[in-house]
């Protein structure tokens, strides 16, 4: 009697939930709304949270589940409940504005996919870990929030920009290395936190001093 090997469907199931991320990338960066931008960033805390889950089990590293459980807290729960506290507070209703226009912009996230993807290959050749087929989804969604942070004028997408990018770099390490010692990953957690309240005051010093979160105001500065 054969028994069932569940490892294969798990091997899938992250396979998956890298797809997913990547695609989340993609409606982060042809989103114009600054709430569903929140609501997709959150989203993507939560399959980045699945995803390590279901490493941890695949390859038996129980120091993953103290990773899956501590992106569950800040990325799923903690950071997006701050976000739409400071939206709130800064009573920000517009739709987020692009420097370029959406079309182009998802022309040019498909360039950077295939880019990293083909930079991700003969790297993923140095890897000995079985994760290492979604080394080219986190680069792309490295590159792809990266993209997002600078086609936006205002402050507040800038930030989930920024987050995104983090939650990118930590899908590549944990593909690369099944993830970064705890130490390291309790540090970085802390500096998100810490950099989420320093980028709070910052937009309410911008919002005092211009009446606006669009970044293009503070080119006044130079001015004067």
């Amino acid at each position: 009697m054969s028994h069932w090997n569940p490892a294969p469907f798990a091997q899938q199931l992250l396979d998956l939930f890298a797809s997913l991320l990547l695609l989340i990338a993609f409606a982060m960066l042809s989103q114009r709304r600054i709430l569903t931008l929140i609501h997709l960033f959150a989203w993507q805390g939560l399959i980045l949270t699945l995803s390590i889950a279901d490493s941890a089990w695949l390859t038996h590293q129980p120091h993953l589940y103290y990773s899956a459980a501590l992106t569950l807290i800040i990325k799923v729960l903690i950071l997006p409940l701050l976000l739409h506290r400071l939206i709130r507070r800064l009573d920000v209703v517009w739709d987020v504005e692009t420097l370029i226009n959406i079309p182009t912009t998802m022309l040019v996230g498909i360039g950077l996919v295939v880019f990293s993807f083909n930079l991700a290959l003969p790297i993923s050749h140095f890897s000995s870990t079985i994760l290492r087929n979604t080394l080219g989804i986190a680069l792309a969604s490295v590159l792809l929030s990266f993209m997002m942070m600078i086609t936006r004028r205002k402050a507040v997408p800038q930030v989930i920009g920024f987050l995104a990018l983090e939650n990118g770099l930590f899908l590549a390490a944990t593909s690369a290395t099944y993830g970064m010692p705890m130490v390291v990953e309790l540090g970085v957690a802390l500096d998100v936190l810490v950099g989420m309240f320093i980028f709070g005051i910052f937009f309410f010093q911008i919002r005092e001093t211009f009446d606006s979160l669009d970044i293009r105001h503070m080119e006044k500065l130079k001015e004067e």
